[in-house]
């Protein structure tokens, strides 16, 4: 009968060290609430922060390689050079003086026709 008090004794005395250090868990919550709710807070935002940050540079690690290859295989396909093509377009010299005269010979603003544009709600009257 001797085991069995030993055991039963045994299994109080890990009960109530549970109990205590439970309850002590309890009292910081109540004697230092920042331990209890403002650590874990600020812990969780600067976490995921940096969480974030490393997945944003990773992303964009991966869009650089992605467009470096990309770029690789249009200029071995189009012998391109960074500013473009090899002996590519290359525009006239345009001044507006010259644009101007050909405008003022397609457009004459001198002859012109008066036509009236109908109003939504004249329904085909015409004045």
């Amino acid at each position: 009968m001797d085991q069995p008090k030993k055991v039963n004794s045994l299994a109080a005395e890990t009960v109530a060290k549970f109990q205590n250090s439970a309850s002590g868990f309890k009292r910081w919550g109540r004697k230092s609430p920042f331990i209890r709710y403002g650590l874990p807070m600020i812990s969780l935002t600067v976490l995921g922060a940096l969480g974030l940050g490393h997945l944003l540079q990773g992303s964009k690690d991966i869009a650089k390689v992605k467009d470096d290859q990309e770029w690789e295989i249009i200029e071995t396909r189009k012998a391109l050079s960074k500013t473009g093509p090899v002996e590519a377009y290359k525009p006239k010299k345009i001044s507006l003086e010259k644009e101007l005269k050909t405008l003022q010979e397609k457009v004459d603003i001198n002859n012109y026709e008066f036509k009236r544009i109908p109003r939504p709600n004249d329904n085909g009257k015409t004045i």
